[in-house]
């Protein structure tokens, strides 16, 4: 099998899977889950496959694979169905089909009994051949595809639990405010093959980065501009973020697609490959600087102040995302992508081990789990895994976070100190000063989960039975590169642009340093606050953890707020982050009002419009569509009452009118 060959069956292996499985769940069930693992796991085996066989892309000595045939002839710029597998093609491919892989297994034990489970796992497979589309595509419009596959995919996955209000409203706000930034990102695309005359990222890249004539684009700033407010929806950066806390409310399998592998990874990937256009513009750079840097502190926060354990990873998810597009913002795509496939497995890892915690406590609150002792002990496996992949989170050396972390915050390093070209000083230290402080507030909240969920006190947690074999196997694959993957940073240079991703010691001992205060500083804040939980009871936990995982986690959702109050309003003085952030936690728990001011702007003044037109539709032009239609009646009533059928009626109204036309005519003659 050439290369070319086993490039073109990654995506596509998912996608056949996806239409045999909604053709089949039905009729055949017991094809369901071969034909959502197998395929999917294919495809994984021919990621990598294509990763060996390239060899560390360019860096390694060896070509981009590149081929295309034809798709569409426009007249203008013409649409080809092109694939280009460099270095960061190959292994943010084996990143999503390797994830994907390890979320359809733990699947099949997590929603063993859901009825949907069918077309839950076609879509999942769906999601998967979508952004591998995205990932190995060479053509922006081909890539448009993928990326819109993947919305639609987002709508439904996370709408799953379509019976609570929660996960309704989640699906509709995540498909509408990605969407949002779509709008403007299909725009850019449009006016960037303007410029250049092509949607072929290779043509693009050659051309901005050859320095011959002609090479600048007309509008690089408009044009980033554009492409930035797409990426802002889909990789959920400020302003657009909002949608993804809430699509919590999906099935934790799919959560951790999204945030590790999918969806969220596309725009930053989509940024990395086209990086030379916001090059073009020291604007654009400063906009993906201001924008990184205020959703990593604001995303940062709001996580201190979640008392929901998914909503804690979702904005961990977000604070993470913002320290990629920082390293775009310096122009090092490599400590993007690095960053990029770490974070794909240490988020992956916690998701799935979140699913583990919920049905094991039968609560998603971590209120309530820190009043409950036993915990890590009747999930040891999860334990164990998700201990590792907070470290990796707070960037803790020697774990996989640390050493993906260090190399944005050395390449920030680096831009700060004028040392990378064409990159403003001011666009360094913003992303310098903002990823110190959220290394800061990371270990904090990372700290903060680990201690409410772990180190609970109180009644002990019923025994429910080990989880199934599939899930606890999972965890334990993602554990490897959680664990080690940050080593082979000496290794991936050869893969990416060549830029080293060493740590510097100046970034390795602040970024450590930091994180390291910020868990000592939230141990401190937790043994102060710990004893306050034996004395303030909550809510009866009112998930079901004898029932299956899904069933349980989806009554711990639609009942949290009915057990423990709204995330803003749970009083819980045992909260060590409640006593950190003080008078600030109400407006983090909210995320800072962000949704209640898109309501006020934007949601408000278009529902009194509609109401409005409603308003017109029925009380003016209903009233003329009656008009018409009753002024007709009226007139043939009239003339049906006229038609009697008595000959002597007739004769007299001829003379009557006769008459009446006899003396007409006097008068008009006599006036004549």
């Amino acid at each position: 099998m050439t290369t070319t060959t086993a490039a073109v069956l990654v995506p596509l292996l998912p996608f056949l899977g996806a239409v045999a499985g909604l053709l089949l769940g039905r009729r055949a069930p017991g094809f369901v889950r071969p034909l959502a693992v197998l395929p999917t796991l294919a495809a994984a085996g021919l990621a990598v496959l294509v990763a060996v066989r390239q060899g560390g892309g360019a860096g390694g000595g060896t070509a981009p694979l590149t081929a295309a045939t034809r798709l569409a002839d426009t007249g203008s710029v013409p649409v080809d169905l092109a694939l280009q597998i460099d270095g960061f093609a190959a292994l943010v491919a084996v990143l999503v089909a390797v994830v994907a892989c390890c979320v359809q297994i733990y699947s099949t034990g997590y929603l063993r009994d859901d009825p949907r489970y069918p077309s839950y796992a076609a879509l999942v497979s769906l999601f998967t051949a979508a952004m591998l589309l995205v990932v190995y595509s060479d053509d922006l419009i081909v890539l448009l595809v993928g990326w819109e596959i993947m919305g639609i995919c987002s709508y439904f996955l996370v709408g799953h639990y379509w019976e609570t209000a929660a996960a309704r409203s989640a699906s509709l706000k995540a498909f509408l405010v990605t969407k949002l930034g779509d709008v403007p990102f299909l725009i850019g695309i449009f006016a960037l093959a303007g410029d250049t005359g092509t949607f072929r990222i290779s043509e693009i890249h050659t051309r901005l980065t050859s320095g011959t004539a002609g090479a600048p684009l007309d509008h690089p700033t408009l044009i980033a501009l554009l492409l930035l407010a797409g990426v802002a929806g889909k990789s959920a950066q400020f302003p657009l973020h909002t949608w993804l806390p809430d699509a919590m409310a999906g099935p934790t399998p799919v959560s951790a697609l999204i945030h590790a592998a999918t969806m969220v990874a596309a725009g930053v990937f989509v940024v990395a490959r086209l990086l030379p256009v916001f090059a073009s513009s020291a604007a654009a750079l400063a906009v993906l600087a201001a924008m990184a840097a205020v959703t990593m502190v604001g995303s940062a926060l709001a996580a201190l102040a979640q008392d929901d354990i998914k909503r804690v990873l979702a904005y961990s998810t977000v604070g993470q995302l913002g320290y990629m597009t920082g390293a775009l913002a310096v122009d090092d795509r490599g400590a993007a992508v690095f960053h990029l496939i770490t974070h794909g497995a240490f988020k992956a890892l916690l998701f799935l081990g979140a699913g583990v915690v919920i049905h094991a406590a039968g609560s998603n609150s971590l209120a309530a789990m820190s009043r409950m002792s036993g915990l890590a002990q009747r999930i040891p496996d999860a334990f164990w895994t998700m201990t590792i992949a907070l470290l990796a989170l707070a960037a803790i050396p020697p774990f996989a976070g640390f050493f993906s972390k260090e190399a944005v915050l050395g390449a920030a390093e680096h831009a700060a100190t004028g040392h990378t070209s064409g990159v403003p000083e001011g666009v360094g230290w913003t992303v310098l000063l903002a990823g110190l402080l959220t290394a800061l507030l990371t270990a904090g909240y990372a700290a903060r989960l680990w201690l409410l969920t772990f180190r609970g006190q109180g009644e002990p947690v019923p025994d429910h039975g080990k989880q199934p074999v599939a899930m606890n196997v999972v965890l334990w694959v993602l554990f490897l590169p959680t664990a080690a993957l940050g080593l082979a940073y000496g290794t991936l240079p050869d893969w990416f642009d060549g830029e080293s991703l060493t740590p510097t010691l100046t970034t390795s001992v602040l970024g450590t340093g930091l994180a390291l205060g910020g868990a000592l500083v939230m141990y401190g804040a937790w043994r102060h606050s710990s004893a306050r939980a034996r004395q303030v009871p909550l809510g009866a936990v009112a998930a079901h953890p004898e029932a299956a995982d899904a069933v349980s986690e989806a009554e711990a959702i639609a009942t949290h707020e009915a057990a423990y109050g709204s995330i803003a309003g749970a009083s819980d003085p045992a909260d060590p982050g409640r006593l950190l952030l003080g008078p600030l936690h109400r407006h983090a728990a909210v995320g800072f009002h962000l949704d209640a001011v898109y309501g006020a702007l934007f949601v408000r003044p278009v529902r009194a419009a509609a109401r409005l037109v409603r308003y017109l539709d029925r009380e003016v032009v209903e009233t003329y569509v009656r008009g018409a239609g009753g002024a007709p009646r009226l007139l043939g009533a009239a003339v049906r009452r006229a038609q009697t059928g008595n000959v002597q009626t007739y004769l007299g109204a001829l003379l009557a009118g006769s008459l009446v036309l006899a003396v007409a005519a006097v008068l008009v003659a006599a006036g004549a």
